[in-house]
Order: structure tokens, then sequence, then C-alpha cells
């Protein structure tokens, strides 16, 4: 899969607001963060909540636009396109590993 990181404030804000489409094996890796929209989103998203270790906290399926998510014990988020998360099987408690190119 590949990800893209929404680092900085300006990236964080922007999320996918600006995407027209997600392709299936394409996500955005958000952090910091514990909370995002969907406000002005035209699909819904998979979510998933990471702590610090990347340990998933959190899931949400086809999360509808305008809509809000929230974990408080995320460091970060990762946004997939709707259905996404059937397609890797992931679970609370399973831990990510993310490689940089």
């Amino acid at each position: 899969m590949r990800v893209r990181v929404a680092g900085t404030s300006a990236e964080r804000r922007e999320g996918l607001l600006k995407t027209s489409v997600l392709q299936s094996d394409e996500g955005l890796w958000i952090a910091p963060c514990e909370a995002i929209h969907t406000i002005g989103m035209r699909w819904p998203i998979d979510v998933v909540f990471l702590d610090r270790q990347y340990r998933i906290r959190k899931l949400i399926h086809a999360l509808e636009p305008w809509r809000l998510a929230v974990c408080f014990a995320a460091s970060s988020v990762l946004e997939l396109p709707a259905g996404g998360l059937h397609q890797t099987g992931s679970e609370v408690g399973d831990v990510l590993f993310f490689r940089v190119h």
C-alpha cells in the first residue's frame, strides 16, 4: 500500500479534501492527529487510529462525509478508501509497520 504523509500543519488541514479519488492501494497518514472530520469530503473513508507504537486503537469502516471521528488514545490516523480495512483484515490491537522510501 502506498501512503502519503500529512505531517505539516497545512498538509493535515488539507487532508483528502482536494483529492478527487483515492485508489484502493492508497492512503493518507496524518501525524500527529487524534481526531478527523469528513466535512467537505465527497466519499466515505475507512479510518485507522494508531497510538505511538503504531498499534491500532480504533477502526471506523466507511465513515460518511460530514462526520467527526475521535480517539484520544491515538497519536496518528490512517485514512483509507472505504473497503480498504476489509481488504487488509486489520483489527484493533494489530501493529502496523511503515517503510519510508
